[in-house]
This record gives structure tokens, sequence and C-alpha cells, in this order.
């Protein structure tokens, strides 16, 4: 009786510091660190918000993304679309200046705006690394993207050679097709309605982009990888909803019906990915040529790793749960940059027809009526100035993220271990003082003689990222891009339509909640 009465109290004692154990962990995680942090923030000088238990500014951020939600924009001369899609961000740098942070939750994110800090923020990667707060966007996108030290080295070095300059040339075929095809049914819509039709053109930019993606990467066209497309569409946007809210560790185990929603549809990507990869390795096999896309590039780039450093050495060549992953992120990454790239030059070449004029003048000089090949594209100065220009005053994505583990100077700053740091590009890309008074303006002009002399500093200005991370598909997207806008100038002419109601909104990335009718004239 003695033994089992004091196996009792033993057992009694480790329960109780158990559940002491776990309750000091959540004080700490929900108010005592947060404190702690927001006085050493104070400390060095930056201002923000106190902290609030548990939710700290998530509240006020959705209640100001829901009041965006339901109203639009002016679409006059000035582009100050921050308040509108980013209102938490901006309502914390006019309060209390460049120095200040936000409360993601009890996370306190820092604002970093200096262009010096953002060089080393880029440049010490692997100090200021990517979040892995809010695991659910790892259902979204994982991949080069996401990984960190050497795990990033190899998948960076087996990619590099998928995007070299002779394989986009290769691919260049795949992205005129898909254009084509979108060009034939606007100039459809337009015989039917005589000379001139107004179309909504941002889901037929999607689906252009997400063809473009399919022949690119897979050999197939949009009907056959609608599927993945759909599934990835659907899940960005259960991982915006999640993302505006605090994540609690744990809650993605809860059978929620949004949970397993989003776990089926991993499910789903990851099985049609891994079926067309299982049937290029068995055409591998027998022999065959490998083809001209990125799949095609990645696996013989993948084969030619593990050749080189044998099949057994972990820290090369990726197995096929990577490679799905490598897909994954081609699939939405680049579709989602490239449309959304596009759309808003429509809506800024609608509204500024002098620049469509000219853009267009370029083309037909350097183009005529014919095919445009890979090395005129380079020739396009002013439509390349346009594309930069758009990309300042709506780029695709608004802010990165990073977090450190550690303390870490960034210039004179000392930054405490738990902190995560924001560039918050949109509020940098429309920055009076580094862009000038005319910082909300539409000016391609500003980039007349390249990136490095368009603004008053040289890190101002960094659409595919900066330093030894920086975009590995960006030619990729620019070439699309401007491939794209060549064919529809040739083809029309393009104007707002007066029933365009702009209302930029964040979902992953910058895209126009209302769509964009257009009126396309035949030319």
């Amino acid at each position: 009786m003695e033994v089992t009465v004091a196996s009792w109290v033993a057992l009694s004692l480790v329960l109780v510091s158990i559940i002491v154990r776990w309750a000091w962990s959540l004080l700490d995680w929900v108010w005592l660190k947060p404190k702690k942090l927001e006085r050493c923030l104070r400390e060095q000088g930056f201002k923000g918000n106190s902290y609030r238990f548990l939710y700290g500014d998530m509240k006020e951020n959705s209640i100001l993304l829901k009041q965006a939600k339901f109203k639009s924009m002016s679409l006059s001369t000035s582009h100050d679309i921050a308040p509108q899609v980013t209102p938490l961000v901006d309502q914390t740098v006019k309060a209390y200046g460049k120095n200040s942070f936000d409360w993601i939750g009890p996370i306190p994110r820092v604002n970093i705006m200096n262009p010096e800090d953002l060089k080393d923020v880029f440049a010490k990667y692997e100090d200021f690394i990517k979040p892995i707060s809010n695991p659910l966007l790892k259902l979204l996108t994982r991949g080069l993207v996401r990984f960190e030290g050497e795990k990033w080295a190899k998948h960076r070095r087996i990619i590099n050679p998928t995007f070299q300059t002779e394989k986009l040339k290769r691919m260049l075929p795949s992205f005129h097709q898909s254009c084509t095809e979108m060009i034939k049914e606007w100039e459809s819509s337009v015989s039917k309605e005589g000379s001139s039709c107004e179309l909504d053109v941002w889901p037929f930019l999607e689906n252009m982009s997400a063809d473009v993606i399919s022949r690119t990467a897979f050999g197939t066209s949009y009907k056959k990888g609608r599927k993945i497309f759909e599934l990835l569409r659907e899940q960005a946007m259960y991982v915006t909803k999640a993302l505006q809210s605090v994540y609690i560790p744990g809650w993605r185990f809860l059978p929620t019906k949004m949970n397993k929603r989003m776990m089926e549809i991993n499910k789903e990507i990851k099985g049609l990915i891994k079926g067309i990869i299982v049937k290029r390795e068995q055409t591998i096999k027998a022999g065959e040529e490998t083809k001209d896309d990125l799949l095609g590039a990645l696996m013989e780039s993948n084969l030619k790793d593990i050749r080189e450093h044998g099949k057994n050495n972990k820290n090369f060549g990726m197995s096929i749960e990577e490679v799905i992953e490598e897909c994954k992120l081609f699939y939405f990454a680049r579709q989602e940059t490239t449309s959304v790239l596009l759309v808003w030059t429509m809506v800024l070449l609608g509204q500024h027809q002098n620049w469509q004029d000219r853009a267009r003048q370029e083309i037909l000089q350097v183009f005529e009526s014919n095919k445009p090949d890979f090395d005129d594209l380079a020739h396009l100065k002013v439509v390349t100035m346009i594309l930069l220009e758009v990309l300042r005053l709506y780029p695709p994505v608004i802010e990165l993220i990073r977090t450190i583990h550690k303390k870490t100077q960034l210039g004179k700053l000392s930054l405490p271990e738990g902190v995560e740091v924001c560039l918050p590009i949109l509020l940098i890309y429309h920055d009076k003082e580094l862009w000038g008074d005319d910082a909300n303006e539409f000016k391609p002009e500003r980039f007349s003689e390249g990136v490095s002399n368009a603004t008053k500093s040289r890190l101002s200005f960094f659409p595919f990222g900066g330093g030894p991370r920086i975009c590995i598909g960006q030619n990729f997207a620019m070439m699309e891009a401007k491939l794209a806008l060549a064919l529809i100038l040739q083809h029309f002419t393009i104007e707002l339509s007066p029933f365009y109601a702009h209302a930029p909104s964040y979902r992953i990335t910058l895209q126009p909640q209302y769509g964009v009718p257009i009126i396309l004239h035949r030319r």
C-alpha cells in the first residue's frame, strides 16, 4: 500500500511539474518574452504600439483589411496604394517613423527601410532567414525559396543550369504559342462585336501564364495542367486567410474544415506532379531525348549531380519529393509573378496612352509585324522601362519577412533574438526620400538610365530580391512579360473601361480585386 501511495505521489509531482513547466512556457510565449523584446526594441530607438495580449496588432490589422476590401480607390495621377493594401504597416510608419515595429501576435516585427540596412539583410542571408512561424506556408510553396543552409546551396546548384540563356531560348516557342492562343481568343471576341470589345483581361492573363508554365515546366498544355493551377490558387486563398490571424502552435493538426481541405489539396497536387515526373523518368530510362522544358532540364541537372557525386551522398542530388516541391514552386511563383505584372501593366498603359504609343512604336520598329525572337527582346528599352515602373508601383510581393535566431547587428542596430524583420517593399518603392516627390506617379523615364540611376540610393529597388539569393527565374519572368506585351500591342490598342474599379488587393500577390475590364481596339 505504501509503495502504491508513494508511486501516486511521485506521479502527481511529475504531472504537476509538467503542468507548471507548460504553464510557464505559455506565459513566457504570450507575455513575458514579448514584453522583454518590446523593452529592448524601445531602447534601440524603435517605436510602435504597446504589446496587447496574444493578438498584438492582428485584430486592428484584420479590421483595416476588411474595411479596405469593400472600397475602391480613385485612379488618378497618384498610385499611393499602401493605405489600401498594407494599412497596418502604412499607419505604423506614418505614426512612428521608419524605425518602427508591429506586433504579429506575440512576435514583434521590425520595419527596415534604410537602403544600407536592406543591403546587409540580403548579404547576410544566413543570419536573416525565412520565417517558419506558420508551417501552413509550406503547403503552398517550399523548394528553393524556403530552404536554408546546405539544402538551399544544393538546390540552387542543381536548378541554376535550368535557367541558362540557351535553355530559355529553346522555351521561347512555348511562350509564343501560349500568348498567341490568348490573342486569338481576344481577336475572336473583337470580331463578334465589330472593331472593338470590352473584356476582363485578368482571367485571360492568369490562364495564359499558367499555360506558359504548363508548357515550359511540364511540356503540357494549360488544359492538362489546369487542375494543378486551380488547386494552387485555392490553396493560396486558404494560406492568405491563415496569415491574417495569429498562428497557434499545433493548430494545423486540428481537423477543422479548412485544415482538412488544405491537406487534401496538398496531397492531390503532389499526386498530379508525381505522376508527371514518374512518366518522364520512364521515358528517360527508355532512352528518349530530354524535352526542352524546365522539368527535363531539372531532371537532367539532378541526374548529372548524382552521377558526379554518388547516389548515397545526401549533399548531392534531389529526391523525388524535393523535385515535386520545386515543380510546385515553378508553377505557383512564376505564374503568379508574370500574370500580376502583366495585368497592372495593362491598367497603367490603358490609363497612359502616350506610353502605350511609345511602347508600340518601339515594338513595331524592332519586330515590325514579325514574330518576336529572343535576341530582339533585349532591344525593347521603352518596354523594359515600363515593366520596371509597373513593378515599382505595383510589386507582385509587397513585403519580405525574415527572422533571426541570435542577437544580430544590423548597421547601428542590435536586434534581439526572436524578432522578425520586415522589408516593406511597397513603402520603400513609394518613399519620396528615395524616389523624389513624384514617387507615387507613373514615370517610366526614371529607368531610362537603368535601375542603378533611377533612385537616390542603389538598393531601393529589388523586384527579384537581392544578394546571393536573388530570384533564379527573373530572366524567365521578364522574357515572358516582354513577349506577351509585344504581341498584345502588335494586335490591339487598349483603354481602360469606365467600369474599371481600382482595388488592389493582396492575396499572396498583389491582384485586382474586381478584375480589369479593358476595351480592346483591333489595329
